[in-house]
């Protein structure tokens, strides 16, 4: 995740410096934190969706008439779970961690200014692997011969087409959103396992607050 840290953070910055150049009157640089439910899509076992945190920078500035436009990059920890079997065969939900690191450039349209806008547009996502609990790594996924431990490696990148709503007043708002992953977030472990056949799509509410400077 370091990786993914310095190059989310070299990519906003490259953003802000050219927002800047050409906004140079409109922009507000926001600190967003939050929360979000993460729930995993899948038919191969079964899941179940679960809490975890926000914290990022966005920059909001005028792109033309009641439209702005916001760049945003968002750390997260994700959580869901997964119904798995002990080896004494008792029920276990076992809680994944996701940590997760979003670059997101929204279209925001002003139904109120500084008051109420609805954003929407794409934004891109880079995971880390799943963490499990030490103890439960070796539980066997129910209805899969794959131990807990078996699908941490999931794919790298995903793409998210995202629908927002924003509310508050000029220096502080409340942001809901809704993002539903594209791609097949478990398609990396098909490719590492050629007798897996694994499909999921992630999907992600947030509530953030956002206060702008």
């Amino acid at each position: 995740m370091k990786k993914i840290f310095l190059t989310s953070v070299f990519i906003f910055i490259s953003i802000t410096v050219f927002a800047q150049y050409n906004y140079r009157d409109s922009n507000r640089i926001g600190i967003s934190f939050g929360a979000n439910q993460f729930t995993l899509n899948t038919n191969n076992f079964k899941t179940k969706p679960g809490s975890g945190w926000n914290a990022g920078l966005s920059m909001r500035g005028n792109f033309y008439n009641d439209w702005d436009m916001v760049y945003a990059m968002q750390f997260s920890e994700n959580n869901f779970s997964v119904a798995t079997n002990t080896l004494f065969l008792a029920n276990e939900d076992v809680n994944y961690k996701l940590p997760s690191a979003q670059i997101s450039l929204l279209l925001s349209y002003k139904l109120i200014e500084n008051n109420l806008s609805i954003e929407f547009g794409p934004l891109v996502q880079v995971n880390g692997k799943l963490k499990v609990d030490s103890q439960n790594q070796n539980n066997i996924i129910s209805g899969t011969t794959l131990l807990a431990k078996d699908i941490e490696d999931i794919s790298k990148f995903n793409f998210y087409p995202t629908v927002g709503l924003t509310v508050g007043v000029r220096h502080f708002r409340v942001n809901v959103s809704y993002q539903y992953g594209i791609n097949n977030i478990l398609g990396n472990l098909n490719t590492k396992n050629s007798g897996l056949n694994l499909k999921g799509n992630s999907g992600i509410i947030n509530g953030n607050m956002i206060i702008y400077l």
